[in-house]
């Protein structure tokens, strides 16, 4: 049953999301949250279901497109292509990158990422973001040279996914392919794939 019920919440979501145009994304990014919503009890009305799943896919949209804007530039750069972590603090409104040059200065590209989940996952379980992301790049498959962006993206009211975005870079400019999208285990805001329910 609980299955069932996390299954139409996801399609819930997802429905919501394509309902809304992504033009209107800057729009309206913040909602006063009651003390005994989703995000104080971990469980979702039907009404706080409806008023928070649209508020929460558009700051996703909004965390990714600045976090993208920002990434893209440094992948025209001829530098090492390094992973970089954006999250949108409480006010739903300023997006900030977590800068850990000086911890990670000689680490691997796949140790970064689990410094910057780690350091998302603290800042996450302390109230203080909405959204996450974490950016990297790599290959489409081990067989094959064509480069991808990869964007992993949680929320904390329950949305949690990977896109893979290929990409070239010609005549210093990044051109990008559609985008596949995946779900993804929470790590950052929850411990379980079933943060959030539907009563």
């Amino acid at each position: 049953m609980s299955y069932l019920k996390n299954s139409l919440l996801n399609a819930a979501l997802v429905s919501l999301f394509l309902a809304v145009p992504l033009a209107e994304a800057e729009e309206v990014l913040t909602v006063e949250v009651p003390a005994d919503s989703a995000i104080s009890d971990g469980k979702l009305t039907q009404e706080e279901l409806a008023q928070f799943a649209i508020v929460g896919q558009r700051q996703i949209v909004f965390l990714t497109e600045n976090a993208t804007a920002t990434y893209s530039k440094e992948l025209t750069d001829g530098e090492t292509n390094m992973p970089g972590a954006w999250m949108l603090l409480d006010d739903g409104k300023t997006v900030k990158r977590i800068n850990l040059d000086s911890e990670a200065r000689d680490a691997p590209a796949q140790v970064r990422i689990l410094m910057y989940r780690a350091a998302l996952k603290s800042i996450a379980r302390r109230g203080k973001i909405n959204a996450a992301a974490v950016l990297y790049t790599g290959t489409i498959n081990a067989d094959s040279d064509k480069k991808a962006l990869v964007i992993e993206h949680e929320h904390r009211l329950g949305i949690s996914g990977n896109k893979v975005v290929p990409y070239e870079l010609k005549n210093g400019k990044v051109t990008y392919s559609e985008p596949v999208t995946s779900k993804k285990p929470f790590q950052i805001f929850y411990d379980t794939n079933t943060p959030v329910s539907a009563e």
